[in-house]
């Protein structure tokens, strides 16, 4: 899962959604220094993530992928859910994106004292150039991968990365619907254990 994902599978709790937003910046105990319920979003950012590695669905898309895409199969997954789930937002959540990002952003600058270094310095721009929307269309996509080949040195071709989601957008969709249908219960399951343990 990639970052609206992260945010959307926190409930509507801000602090809880800002912890599961910079949670791989958080390694170990260190989530204990945090607000709990920051604390809180970077415990459940970890269960996600655990949670999807793990899934028979997933495991099956990267196997798929591995042919293409090696390595970089299940980063490159990551990615293909965020737009899925973002190019079909309102039918998941009941509002728009827009609406959905910009309260977001707006409890990120709200909350700014708490962000990780490393996310202080790519706030901004994230914010300014709507990251979090572009993930609805595959331009937005291509510049999210441009800027992953970049800074992060991942070895994918781009081009044939979007080639791919484009011709297999439908049959990508068959497997996410499900599999997230499934991730929103254990995220509130979790949440509700979390909530009855404090």
């Amino acid at each position: 899962m990639n970052y609206l994902a992260h945010i959307f599978l926190s409930g509507s709790n801000r602090k809880v959604q800002l912890g599961n937003f910079v949670g791989d910046a958080v390694k170990g105990s260190s989530y204990k220094k945090y607000p709990p319920d920051m604390a809180k979003g970077i415990q459940l950012h970890r269960a996600i993530d655990d949670y999807t590695d793990h899934h028979p669905a997933v495991c099956e898309v990267v196997h798929r992928l591995k042919p293409e895409f090696g390595r970089y199969s299940g980063v490159l997954l990551d990615i293909y859910f965020d737009y899925l789930l973002a190019s079909r937002f309102e039918s998941f959540s009941g509002v728009s994106l827009r609406k959905y990002t910009r309260t977001f952003y707006l409890s990120l600058l709200l909350n700014y004292r708490y962000l990780p270094l490393r996310f202080k310095r790519f706030i901004w721009h994230f914010i300014l150039t709507d990251r979090l929307r572009k993930y609805a269309t595959l331009n937005g996509v291509r510049e999210s991968l441009n800027i992953m080949v970049e800074y992060h040195h991942i070895d994918i071709s781009v081009d044939k990365a979007i080639r791919y989601l484009e011709e297999h957008d439908e049959e990508l969709f068959a497997v996410f619907r499900p599999f997230f249908i499934e991730l929103q219960k254990f995220c509130t399951e979790y949440r509700h254990n979390y909530e009855s343990q404090l």
